[in-house]
């Protein structure tokens, strides 16, 4: 009876800690205290601290002291921030999704010295305010409403507008649709360290063509829905950045060389205590990066550093999360005299100390190896920590070096566990929360000491429960290797009861383009979340693999080979992958079913097009069928501008060999999709009305790019892709 209690309270510890809310891969966001001791989490309407390294709890804010004076219920929150003495909080409400996440909302301000709640912003349009946020004093709240940018004193609660102009087209303070989409920058201002100016990004879409959806379904009339669109090829909104003094509400523009469309600002950020700005400047083609300081108060820039690439300079994120005030931030060093850069000139992604002061940059990571991700920086102690998995491109582990760049790199994950390992630092770097899951782990987490990567506590311990937690392995990951001698990182999934004197037929999961990569050492890796029902069960051999162009840890060479051959490379390298796969006894040559969304929609159709010796089905949803239909930042990276080498996108598109479809083919497309646009749908369509090609097509009113508004739209949608499945590829042994 012990045995079983204690088994229990493991139980409930491990679920005990699994508590943060996660980001799109699956990474936990941990809100720590300035002293690194102690985490904030919200719990049933009430703001906690749980201090380390027992996990001691503290109510700091009630639900009492969270339900407004004039109601009888406590505030719905759904994110916080602290002023940067942690004195006062901001509490972010009623939020409203603007394309991706719900970046539009209410906000309150408590004050633990006052013990006073009160919404900022009230004579503002409800659920307008984003990004709000203190002053380093914390005297005062900036945020954006409306595209304008606004500055509230705390204290008084006046409100002072800091620009005036901002329109749909003139955008202040935050970014039009496609910054957002391919650049991942929402939160566009930055308080400066003294806390008397604000630095804010201006972008100006008014040139850029409306793409105009239609709503044929909330009203008996259509209506119309603009949205301000780059097309490739199409000259991009301009962009500048300007400094606003709180005092006077005038705007000095920096004075960044080139031409303002033709180039993106994609950071920005002022060097700490002082009055300059840091800014990185990508051109057009994006094979080009300068930084600049610029001088907030007079406008003035210099160029300190440049860096080029024969395809495209990543924007590398580091450390930085899918969150909602995601920003590219810098990372500054050495007393804000250089900054941590990341670059693969060497042909691999490494990381450098870049000076400010025009001194020689130290290459700090060495070796055949990609730098994943950054995790913490310890200025103190002169270390720095981040992802990496040098052995196995599907996997990533936890190392430190010297910032100095004489240390060796040193692994800190535990060699045992082997999979995929993420962490979320302390302030002062000496707890951080370990997650870590693989294909038959579940994401299992613990707070660990970070100086011997030792769990708080022996319950909480993922070495010490890993038999606990492990599940029978069902999804195998393998290397193939092609006729022109690609190697390729694949997992696959085969039926339950499997019989290797019969064979399966086999479905494969792609996307293959720069954007993402399938094959990873995690939890639900091999779940296929369109499939009502088990595959597995059912019958199906399930394959995914991770061609060259996709962003796998394989260095330079291997990611921007696809450089203006996307469409042909990944699909080449897919299909020969395939046609090696075939060669197996158990697998069913006839039986053979390939789906995508989105990019992998777009492989879908070049691979049932393309190769129709190989791929007898088909389900592509929300594909992109012609190139030039989509938005210039991500298209003209990776493909050039179609001016230039036109053939490349006619190449690339799945439209272009539509006349060649002989399988069977289902195709989905959401008719309010603002990210592919239906118009690909139509187009396609076209194509095989014209060459009397018979494929079964469904659009879903309104839906967006991931297709799940509406009532019944999921449902829906797995019933139609298993039925359609089932029908054209039958499961089971033969």
């Amino acid at each position: 009876m012990k045995n079983v209690k204690k088994s229990l309270n493991i139980f409930k510890i491990l679920v005990f800690i699994c508590f943060f809310f996660f980001n799109f891969n699956g990474e936990a966001q941990v809100n720590w205290t300035n002293d690194g001791r102690s985490y904030y989490k919200l719990e049933k309407n009430q703001l906690l601290t749980y201090t380390l390294p027992n996990h001691d709890t503290k109510t700091v804010i009630t639900k009492e002291q969270l339900t407004p004076a004039d109601t009888s219920e406590p505030l719905n929150v759904d994110h916080f921030s602290f002023s940067s003495d942690q004195q006062k909080v901001l509490l972010f409400t009623n939020t409203k999704k603007v394309w991706r996440l719900n970046t539009k909302g209410d906000y309150w301000v408590f004050n633990f010295k006052t013990n006073t709640l009160r919404q900022i912003g009230k004579s503002l349009p409800p659920s307008s305010l984003m990004f709000a946020k203190f002053s380093p004093d914390g005297n005062t709240i900036a945020y954006v409403s409306n595209n304008n940018i606004y500055a509230e004193e705390d204290a008084s609660g006046n409100i002072k507008p800091l620009t005036t102009n901002g329109t749909v087209s003139l955008i202040n303070g935050t970014f039009d649709w496609a910054y957002e989409e391919e650049f991942a920058c929402r939160d566009g201002f930055r308080w400066s360290p003294d806390s008397k100016s604000i630095a804010y990004w201006q972008i100006d879409a008014s040139d850029i063509k409306k793409f105009y959806m239609i709503n044929n379904t909330d009203s008996i009339y259509s209506q119309l829905v603009p949205l301000e669109y780059p097309k490739v090829g199409e000259t991009p909104s301009a962009c500048k950045v300007g400094v606003v003094t709180i005092s006077d509400a005038k705007t000095t523009w920096m004075d960044v060389p080139g031409d303002v469309s033709q180039n993106y600002l994609v950071r920005m950020e002022f060097i700490p205590s002082t009055n300059n700005l840091l800014i990185q400047q990508l051109n057009r083609k994006q094979n080009q990066s300068k930084l600049y300081i610029a001088e907030a108060l007079k406008g003035t820039t210099k160029s300190i550093y440049e860096e080029s690439d024969e395809a495209w300079v990543d924007l590398f994120q580091l450390g930085n999360s899918y969150a909602i005030d995601y920003t590219n931030n810098f990372n500054f060093l050495n007393e804000n005299k250089s900054i941590l850069w990341a670059s693969e000139k060497d042909g691999w992604r490494h990381l450098y100390q870049v000076s400010l002061e025009g001194k020689p940059e130290v290459l700090i990571t060495k070796g055949e190896y990609d730098v994943i991700d950054l995790k913490h920086i310890n200025s103190k102690e002169g270390f720095v920590y981040y992802l990496a998995s040098p052995d196995n491109a599907t996997q990533k582990y936890l190392y430190k070096t010297k910032l100095n760049g004489k240390g060796k790199n040193e692994l800190l994950s535990p060699e045992s566990l082997k999979g995929s390992h993420d962490y979320s630092f302390s302030s002062n770097g000496t707890y951080a929360e370990h997650t870590f899951s693989n294909h038959f782990t579940p994401y299992s987490k613990e707070f660990i000491s970070v100086a011997n990567h030792k769990a708080l506590t022996e319950e909480e311990s993922i070495l010490k429960n890993i038999k606990r937690l492990e599940e029978k392995p069902t999804t195998e990951f393998f290397t193939i290797t092609t006729s022109d001698n690609i190697e390729m990182d694949g997992w696959m999934v085969k039926p339950t009861n499997f019989d290797p004197n019969k064979k399966y037929p086999v479905v494969f999961y792609v996307y293959s383009e720069p954007a993402g990569t399938t094959v990873k050492d995690t939890y639900n890796v091999s779940r296929n979340r369109n499939y009502n029902g088990n595959m597995a069960e059912d019958g199906y051999i399930y394959i995914s693999l991770d061609n060259r162009g996709t962003p796998a840890p394989k260095g330079r060479a291997w990611r921007k080979s696809i450089y203006r051959k996307i469409g042909v490379i990944n699909i080449n390298d897919q299909a020969m992958a395939a046609k090696e796969i075939l060669k197996w006894n158990f697998v069913d040559s006839e039986r053979v079913a390939v789906w995508g969304h989105s990019g992998g929609g777009s492989a879908t159709l070049n691979l049932m097009f393309r190769y129709p010796n190989i791929y007898k089905t088909g389900i592509s949803l929300a594909a992109v069928a012609n190139q030039l239909t989509y938005d210039n930042i991500y298209q003209e990276r990776y493909m050039g501008l179609p001016q230039e080498n036109m053939e490349d996108f006619i190449e690339g598109s799945p439209v272009t060999y539509a006349k060649n479809l002989e399988g069977n083919l289902l195709y989905i497309h959401g008719t309010g999709d603002d990210n592919v646009h239906y118009q690909n749908a139509e187009i396609l369509v076209n194509e095989f009305i014209k060459y009397n090609k018979q494929f079964q097509f469904m659009p879903y009113p309104n839906r967006t790019h991931g297709i799940r508004e509406g009532e019944g739209t999921y449902k829906h949608l797995s019933t139609l892709y298993t039925n359609y499945l089932k029908l054209h590829c039958p499961p089971g042994g033969r």
